[in-house]
């Protein structure tokens, strides 16, 4: 599309159209490092097994970490000075540390800048926030699922693109290009990107009536929407713990070949099965129920992760990963409409922003919490662990509607 053409749309087509770029390669760099991480990591010292799987769990979550306590605070800077001047920010900080990490010399520098590099996020949940405000009301819905796709996609399709940049170009430039592209993003949303300042600045008199204490305790005491938001964290562990190490266990199973372009492949086949089952499951739990929908997730998850467990080729990994997607199509909508049931219109915001705070803890436990087993359990008991935790799940459902009934 020409520039001539994007300057022409009505303003809050154009900022749909650019910021779906933005989140799309944001997701994308969050991700894309998947199938190299841990091979890069290995270039930069002479590190044993169980070292290099915990610096490579270490280094891919500290990003999620960080992010996590700095949200809030980027938050509130934009309720104040905008949510544009965010966008700009993290896109920016985003471009500079990805150009960073092709010149790193050690696991120190790389952790630094993977930390930094959730310091500057906030990109998605402002692009979100600024669609959302200046869309007009009958767009806003279809403009949010349109933006959502984009985060999605380049989340689930990050890893192959950076095994095919990795395998071409190496891994240090590929994060140059990752870089490049993410300054491009910060151009298109300096010049494209129209914000409305009277949408963001928050009335003086408008004060926040519930303490987040009290909100917290509220939510915790609904036992079902709490369950909810635990299997969010749940689903999030078991997505993540392989993915550190992920080119490592790919190594052990392929000695030949190409494991970057190979651990890129397996990476993204849950998002591509994600991807095609997502809207039959939706259109499934309109016609059977939703609570059925979610028991298959968490029976086919128990399933596919212990038969997962007893792989030792690289054809059949690539075949239970793209079943875990599957789960991941029945179970991820399904607690996402279950909130959404559960939770009163007006605090529906509010039970959102605390299952992104879970899935973000997630983010965190499952990469560390994979680094440890496989430094326990040799790769093979990730998939193990993960099993137990979805039977766990599915019993905890079970024992929660029955208390609540």
């Amino acid at each position: 599309m020409q520039l001539h053409s994007l300057k022409n749309m009505p303003i809050w087509k154009r900022n749909l159209f650019v910021l779906w770029f933005g989140v799309f390669m944001t997701g994308m760099g969050l991700s894309e490092v998947m199938p190299f991480l841990s091979l890069y990591i290995e270039e930069l010292g002479n590190f044993n097994k169980s070292a290099l799987t915990l610096y490579s769990s270490l280094i891919f979550s500290v990003t999620f970490l960080v992010m996590a306590l700095v949200s809030p605070l980027w938050g509130r800077l934009a309720d104040r000075k905008g949510r544009k001047l965010m966008l700009l920010r993290a896109s920016f900080g985003m471009a500079v540390v990805f150009f960073l990490m092709a010149f790193v010399t050690n696991v120190w520098q790389l952790m630094l800048l993977r930390a930094l590099q959730g310091a500057f996020g906030g990109f998605i949940s402002n692009a979100n926030a600024l669609i959302a405000v200046q869309s007009p009301k009958n767009h806003a819905g279809q403009a949010l699922s349109i933006l959502v796709t984009g985060s999605t996609a380049g989340t689930l399709l990050g890893p192959l693109l950076g095994g095919i940049l990795a395998s071409v170009f190496g891994y240090r430039f590929s994060f140059h290009i990752t870089g490049m592209i993410m300054f491009v993003v910060f151009l298109l949303t300096f010049f494209l990107v129209k914000e409305d300042v009277s949408t963001f600045r928050l009335e003086k008199d408008k004060q926040v009536t519930e303490q987040p204490t009290k909100t917290l305790q509220t939510v915790i005491q609904n036992r079902f929407v709490f369950f909810l938001l635990l299997t969010t964290l749940s689903v999030q562990v078991v997505n993540l713990a392989i993915n550190p190490i992920l080119s490592l266990f790919v190594k052990e199973l392929l000695p030949a070949g190409n494991v970057t372009l190979m651990a890129g492949f397996v990476a993204a086949m849950p998002g591509i099965s994600t991807i095609i089952a997502a809207p039959t499951f939706g259109k499934l739990g309109d016609r059977f129920g939703t609570t059925n929908i979610l028991f298959f997730g968490f029976s086919f998850a128990c399933i596919i992760f212990f038969l997962t467990g007893f792989v030792h080729s690289i054809v059949s990994l690539m075949i239970l990963r793209f079943l875990t997607g599957i789960s991941d199509a029945a179970l991820i909508p399904s607690i996402q409409t279950m909130l959404t049931k559960e939770t009163p219109q007006a605090e529906t915001s509010l039970i959102f922003s605390y299952n992104q705070s879970f899935q973000s803890i997630g983010s965190v436990m499952g990469p560390l919490a994979g680094g440890v087993l496989a430094s326990l359990f040799d790769y093979n008991g990730i998939f193990f662990f993960s099993s137990i935790l979805m039977m766990l799940n599915l019993a905890g459902y079970f024992l929660v509607k029955k208390q609540q009934t």
